[in-house]
């Protein structure tokens, strides 16, 4: 059976190197069928807006989290923490709270940055966040790639580092088993 991912990269840059890397594993397994899911247009988070019903754009995030099995986040790490941009999203993501698209939803996490500590904090406050939400966050497993400008083809936009490629496929292969197995023990 086809598995369904998400990709949520939680930088808005255009030549966002983290958004390479969520580009990387879309070429790992022709078996996985792969679904970008964009941040761009999501107002700020307020409970106002939420009270009139929610805006269009918060509706399609929201649908386009539901349709898939599992999601990606490919996040940077901004002042050692998690892109404003991506809370916002996830605030939004996780109403109504107890039945929130994200509750229970599998979900795993990667970074890259030019910096030495590959995102260690951002991830924590990501991973605290999603914790809170109730999502499955695939444990033990996290992909920190540091120095990533180094890692980068920045001509043709594209991961050039073959050990960071491999360890990314052995991720994702750990990611595709962490969906089967929540999913086999949702239905019992």
């Amino acid at each position: 059976m086809t598995q369904t991912i998400g990709l949520i990269c939680g930088s808005l840059r255009k030549g966002s190197y983290n958004r390479i890397i969520a580009q990387a594993l879309t070429t790992m397994d022709d078996s996985i069928e792969f679904r970008w899911i964009e941040l761009n247009d999501l107002p700020l988070f307020n409970e106002d807006l939420e009270a009139g019903g929610d805006p269009k754009s918060v509706s399609l995030f929201k649908s386009s989290i539901e349709e898939v099995d599992g999601l990606i986040i490919v996040s940077p790490e901004y002042n050692s923490g998690i892109p404003g941009v991506l809370k916002n999203a996830l605030d939004w993501a996780s109403r109504p709270s107890k039945s929130s698209v994200l509750h229970r939803k599998p979900v795993g996490v990667i970074g890259a940055t030019p910096g030495g500590l590959g995102t260690a904090f951002s991830q924590m406050q990501i991973r605290q966040t999603l914790e809170t939400i109730q999502a499955h966050v695939l444990p033990f497993q996290k992909v920190l790639i540091s120095q990533v400008h180094e890692k980068i083809d920045t001509d043709q936009k594209v991961l050039a580092d073959e050990k960071t490629k491999r360890y990314l496929q052995v991720y994702l292969q750990q990611f595709r088993l962490w969906i089967s197995n929540i999913s086999s023990l949702e239905t019992k």
